[in-house]
């Protein structure tokens, strides 16, 4: 398939690259585009609650209609490909076969496509000639297929990188920053490294946080960011450099209100989202997520006298144990509550209270069930904050419940 639309190519999500996809309505409305109005696709993973929620026209779920159609023209190119004896694609290579269907049949003007694991070797990377490319920040993740150290997971990574296409990049992580580089230099391809020095904080509140940016351009304006977590505003200056080059290419004219007004409009799930009063779900699932996550609730909370509940799961192929150390360390909790996902890689409740107690004095009680997980974690509030985290299933068991699913 060679689709007519501009395609954007990430390596982790930065607000689903704002200003094309933010702005437009999530309760159905396909009228209503980005917030420069333009038909956008976006194809994302893993999904929270259904699997629709990967295939998305203008951030809204591709419809079940759509799915299934869409999936039988999937199933039947698959069909084809084992008689002619290739091998029959993997789940993430179907769905993305389907998403592109989809984009193709809704005639959208831009896709933007998540990798789903590493980059090099990703469905997403068989895009040939990208607008852009992205990556996110660089962690430790996913180490029994990417690699065991930094610099090996930069390079699965970098595998995004494509001739002569810009990449843009978080270069926080100097070990990460050096691979991307030498990665973009082979490729000849314009590199743009993005780091704390291109903005600055101003304010952090219970549900917003205020930025600037140092760039001559819009120095003086200030950017609102309606997430709580702090590493949001970093996801933001990518999106925000990455669209700049975007439109400047595509002869379009830079539109700083509305581009902050679709910035201050971001609706994330799972990514310290407030989905009930006092009680916060976030998708940090690896050590660096971790680290996130706790820089972001050390601001938040800093002038709360009451710390934290925090209800934590994880799957066993997940550095838990270090997880587990970090939060402890550094997320000083009156209780943590332990539970299980609904997943064969569940880690035992009973084995995360074990290592909870290895590193720390704090309460910890073990909850094999969810509800019992959440009823508890909202007995022993009193004025505390209550955070989900350790897993994304987590996060879509926890909406599923509260939804009465």
């Amino acid at each position: 398939m060679k689709p007519k639309h501009r395609l954007l190519l990430l390596c982790g999500l930065i607000l689903c690259l704002v200003l094309i996809c933010s702005g437009c309505s999530q309760k159905g409305d396909s009228s209503l585009h980005g917030a420069e109005g333009k038909k956008n696709g976006f194809f994302t993973s893993p999904h929270l609650v259904s699997v629709n929620e990967r295939i998305q026209i203008d951030r809204i779920p591709v419809s079940d209609d759509i799915f299934y159609e869409v999936f039988c023209k999937a199933y039947r190119t698959a069909k084809e490909m084992e008689q002619e004896g290739l091998t029959h694609p993997s789940y993430f290579e179907f769905l993305f076969g389907m998403g592109m269907l989809a984009f193709e049949k809704s005639q959208v003007e831009y896709v933007i496509l998540e990798t789903g694991l590493g980059g090099r070797l990703d469905a997403t990377n068989s895009v040939e000639h990208p607008l852009l490319t992205v990556i996110t920040s660089v962690s430790l993740d996913h180490t029994d297929i990417l690699g065991d150290t930094i610099q090996k997971i930069a390079y699965e990574k970098a595998g995004i990188i494509k001739k002569e296409v810009p990449v843009f990049f978080d270069g926080n992580d100097t070990e990460a920053s050096k691979v991307i580089k030498k990665c973009a230099k082979e490729q000849q391809a314009p590199c743009r490294e993005i780091s704390k020095n291109a903005f600055e904080i101003q304010e952090v509140e219970t549900n917003r946080i205020a930025f600037s940016r140092k760039s001559a351009y819009d120095k003086d304006v200030i950017w609102h960011v309606p997430i709580r977590g702090v590493y949001q505003v970093m996801n933001a200056e990518l999106a925000l450099e990455a669209m700049e080059y975007a439109w400047q290419k595509e002869g379009l004219p830079i539109e700083e209100k509305k581009w902050a007004e679709a910035i201050a409009s971001v609706r994330w799930e799972g990514r310290m989202e407030e989905i009930r009063e006092h009680f916060l779900l976030d998708g940090a699932h690896n050590p660096g997520a971790i680290e996130a996550f706790a820089e972001s609730v050390k601001l938040i909370n800093r002038e709360k006298k009451e710390e934290p509940i925090v209800i934590f799961s994880a799957v066993s192929d997940k550095k838990y144990e270090q997880m587990i150390k970090y939060l402890c360390e550094h997320v000083p909790a009156k209780t943590y509550i332990v539970t299980e996902i609904e997943d064969q890689r569940r880690v035992p409740a009973e084995e995360l209270g074990r290592v909870f107690r290895q590193f720390t004095k704090r309460e910890v009680l073990v909850r094999t069930e969810l509800k019992g997980a959440i009823e508890t974690a909202f007995a022993v509030r009193g004025d505390s904050e209550i955070y989900c985290l350790g897993s994304l299933y987590l996060v879509g068991m926890v909406k599923k419940l509260l939804a009465g699913g």
